[in-house]
């Protein structure tokens, strides 16, 4: 019986890819039929790391360094994955920023913060979608075909008390890719968002293992544990994949039962 999720030759860019659930969606990728994928990372070397591990499972790389919030850069990474690889089928927006670590002091109330202050959040999470996929659909809507997976956070869809900007700036980003499945659907696109809620990673980690904490936080989980990136990379395959190729405009929780779908 065929796989039900085959990439089938597509090329994958995948931000922030060089750790945590954008590493894993690399490699699911890679084991699924995937072409060639695209890892960019802010930091060149977890990015060629990724690269490398994708190579091993038979399936060609690139890596690439680049800042998610600038457009230049954006842009400079999907002309480099478009020289090599005749260009992006599939983009998945993972990077972003979610602030201090849970146990290190968070920022000041929002009415105390300076605009500087809210940059980091907008500057990766709504404006790096923004100029991810204002590079790709061009070339997206030529070959009328394309898939743009956007990893949001339940906290942009309900709201976390201290995180107005990154709240927003998630929120911002599902609008975002909401109107754009609106957009480009005629044109053979499907747009759609992942929502994740505690989910271990490297930058979680440290949070996560305390388990008093922990064990409190997962008292608001109908899965008392917390997500993996395996867990996030599932549905991001799937709607990366042609096995979902009638579903756009919407976001998906991948949350152990945090919130529901409306």
């Amino acid at each position: 019986m065929p796989d039900l999720v085959d990439l089938q030759r597509r090329t994958v860019l995948i931000t922030g890819g060089g750790q945590g659930v954008g590493r894993r969606v690399a490699l699911h990728t890679a084991e699924h039929g995937a072409g060639a994928v695209v890892v960019t990372d802010f930091r060149r070397e977890r990015a060629e790391k990724v690269a490398r591990e994708v190579e091993e499972l038979g399936v060609a790389a690139l890596a690439v360094q680049g800042d998610a919030s600038d457009l230049a850069a954006a842009t400079a990474a999907v002309a480099a994955a478009t020289e090599r690889f005749g260009g992006v089928d599939v983009l998945v927006n993972n990077a972003g920023n979610a602030g201090p670590q849970p146990t290190e002091a968070m920022t000041a109330p929002f009415w105390e913060q300076s605009p500087a202050e809210w940059h980091g959040y907008l500057g990766t999470n709504l404006y790096g979608v923004l100029n991810h996929v204002h590079a790709v659909l061009p070339g997206m809507i030529e070959r009328e075909y394309g898939r743009i997976v956007t990893v949001i956070s339940d906290a942009g869809r309900f709201g976390e008390p201290g995180r107005e900007c990154y709240s927003a700036a998630k929120a911002g980003a599902a609008g975002f890719i909401r109107s754009v499945a609106a957009s480009t659907g005629r044109y053979g696109i499907t747009a759609n968002c992942v929502s994740l809620a505690a989910t271990r990673t490297p930058r979680t980690e440290r949070g996560l293992s305390d388990e008093e904490r922990l064990a409190k936080m997962m008292k608001k989980y109908l899965i008392r544990r917390p997500g993996e990136p395996e867990d996030a990379a599932n549905m991001i395959l799937f709607l990366a994949s042609d096995a979902a190729s009638w579903m756009t405009g919407q976001t998906v929780p991948v949350n152990g039962g945090y919130s529901f779908a409306l």
